[in-house]
């Protein structure tokens, strides 16, 4: 079985969230199945904004719409599922980079950046749910980090492998969760 790394570190809580009461936690692990991956760096191609949660669906709807034009326009995918990737800023706020896989790297515009996803190890869970419900996954993704040795290492994405004008029922929706860390 994949780890981050072998060893028996207390969990850490993932900053945007409490931590977990210690049976909670055990709870919310076993509803997700946590493995870890190392991934090679994926080449993207993005739109970027600093929104509040509540700008979040309107702005993703045009962006992913903007970033699949421009990679059809210069054929370079999309070639992978939509993500999303966050960073917490602190007052509601946070920055957001959205988009797609690319085939190769794309020559950007005023909306649509070039980009990458980061190699290296992974921790990765499935949710199967509504968006708005998926913070136990990061919960649990944290928790099984430190247990088993290792430590957040940069900000989570999610991939969506639902989407919502096609499967309109949210507790169908599977969003992937990748977050990485490393040896604490």
């Amino acid at each position: 079985m994949g780890t981050c790394h072998a060893g028996d570190a207390p969990a850490r809580a993932f900053r945007p969230y409490r931590r977990a009461a210690p049976a909670r936690t055990l709870m919310v692990m076993e509803r997700y199945d946590i493995h870890a991956e190392v991934r090679n760096p994926q080449v993207t191609a993005v739109a970027r904004a600093t929104l509040t949660v509540a700008d979040l669906p309107p702005w993703l709807g045009k962006a992913y719409a903007a970033v699949a034009e421009l990679l059809t326009a210069q054929r370079a995918g999309p070639a992978g599922p939509p993500f999303a990737r966050f960073h917490m800023l602190g007052g509601g706020r946070f920055e957001v980079e959205a988009g797609f896989p690319a085939t190769r790297p794309i020559e950007g515009n005023a909306d649509v950046q070039p980009s990458e996803l980061p190699g290296g190890q992974v921790a990765v869970t499935m949710h199967i749910g509504p968006y708005e419900q998926m913070e136990p996954g990061y919960a649990a993704l944290a928790s099984w980090v430190g247990q088993h040795g290792g430590e957040l290492a940069g900000d989570a994405w999610e991939v969506y492998f639902s989407d919502p004008s096609t499967d309109p029922d949210p507790a169908t929706w599977r969003t992937e969760i990748v977050q990485p860390c490393r040896q604490a």
